[in-house]
């Protein structure tokens, strides 16, 4: 398809050029009341959506201790025996809640699981209850006995990340060339699903089909905290994959399908897996964050012509997100 047949942004901004890193933007202006500061951090943000779908964010705004305390938090859930995680299975969660044991998912279908436990909540207010109008995500969190300051650590840093959320959403407008709100009245009650992650050290051939996690795009846009070995590698439009090597003080984020679907493939969805070959355990904690789940994905008008009409159905966040899950973990429930 030429330029001249593409949606403005497109044509505007996508390289067709493979890249090969994965840029860094700098938070430190996010809420500048300069609007000349926002548009040149959208711009910034609109390439990397166009053109890599991923890229590290700095001066997020999350304090380090507050990391340290959940990943702490997370390392002594992980610790527990195998039979008090299974009290928490999420089988048992009619909205994906809970504890997946190893191998209880398998992201890409032609593997034979993920190598990896995982622990999955959602929004939760300090003062404890989950929302009752989510409709087909509703329900409560469940969490595990014994574990002092477990809920507060965790529920303190899946807060301060959704704060992270809420900030790049202007951009994300802004890079759409939406007005800077358009999101707002969209993510009155987020989406959000946060996992704990633990990656025992794996071993055996490269081309195995047990990996960390299989290759795959996230459904929903992803704000990613990984620890110092690397594992994340991210296809890039030749087929190579690209390391998402740890870098201190970052976050990793994932734009996912959501933004896809409203964006008509402006905003790339990327493949990546993760590979734990560090010979030790690794850990990572992922947000995401998607709209309320009543909100339609439907392609935005900047993002269709006529040479480029909707390329996706319309379904509401909460079908998409719940569809998503059903797939996910339909492997380990026929076991």
């Amino acid at each position: 398809m030429s330029s001249s047949q593409r949606p403005l942004l497109v044509a505007n901004s996508r390289t067709e050029s493979a890249f090969e890193e994965i840029p860094i933007i700098n938070l430190e202006n996010v809420r500048s009341i300069d609007p000349a500061i926002r548009r040149a951090l959208a711009d910034e943000i609109r390439d990397a959506c166009i053109n890599v779908g991923f890229f590290y964010v700095k001066n997020h705004g999350i304090p380090e201790n507050m990391i340290t305390s959940t990943v702490a938090a997370a390392k002594r859930f992980f610790a527990l025996p195998a039979g008090v995680k299974q009290t928490l299975d999420i089988h048992k969660s009619a909205n994906f809640k809970g504890y997946t044991a190893l191998l209880g998912e398998n992201t890409n279908a032609e593997n034979r699981g993920d190598l990896h436990e995982g622990f999955d909540l959602g929004w939760e207010e300090f003062n404890g209850g989950g929302r009752t109008d989510d409709g087909a995500m509703s329900g409560e969190n469940v969490w595990p006995d014994g574990l002092p300051g477990f809920r507060e650590d965790v529920l303190q840093y899946y807060h301060a990340a959704i704060g992270v959320g809420k900030a790049l959403f202007p951009l994300f407008a802004l890079a759409l060339d939406l007005p800077e709100n358009f999101f707002e009245d969209k993510t009155t009650k987020p989406a959000a699903i946060m996992r704990l992650l633990y990656y025992p050290p794996q071993t055996g051939p490269v081309d195995d089909r047990v990996q960390g996690i299989g290759a795959h795009t996230e459904y929903c846009f992803t704000i990613l905290w990984q620890d110092n070995l690397p594992a994340l590698q991210v296809l890039n439009n030749a087929g190579k994959w690209i390391d998402a090597v740890p870098i201190p003080g970052t976050l990793v984020v994932n734009l996912g399908d959501q933004f896809a679907r409203w964006t008509n493939d402006v905003f790339k969805s990327t493949v990546h897996r993760a590979v734990n070959r560090s010979g030790v355990e690794r850990y990572s904690i992922p947000l995401f964050f998607g709209t309320d789940y009543d909100v339609k994905l439907e392609a935005l008008p900047s993002c269709v012509s006529d040479d480029f009409p909707p390329k996706y159905e319309t379904v509401t966040a909460g079908e998409y997100v719940k569809s998503r899950l059903e797939a996910t973990y339909a492997h380990s429930k026929e076991h």
